[in-house]
């Protein structure tokens, strides 16, 4: 299995995108990088930020749409 860090971050689900933004942060954090690797693993940490935002406003894209039908199955009820 390929190393995470390897995969396209369009390719990644939310929880797989999600853990490895966390693992990013905490590597972050610890320091100890040079410049170039920082740069690079901060861009990798925003690209990972960006595609759980993705994942998010789908699924709540795909709530609003059940609420919506959930609310006009009501309103049909209520004409009956």
């Amino acid at each position: 299995m390929p190393d995470p860090s390897e995969l396209d971050v369009s390719e990644l689900g939310y929880e797989q995108a999600r853990d490895e933004l966390a693992d990013v942060v905490r590597t972050l954090e610890q320091g100890g990088l040079d410049l170039d690797a920082s740069l690079a693993l901060w861009e990798r940490g925003e690209a990972l930020a960006q595609r759980c935002e993705e994942h998010l406003a789908g699924a709540r894209a795909r709530i609003e749409r059940a609420l919506g039908t959930a609310e006009t199955d009501d309103e049909s009820d209520d004409e009956r």
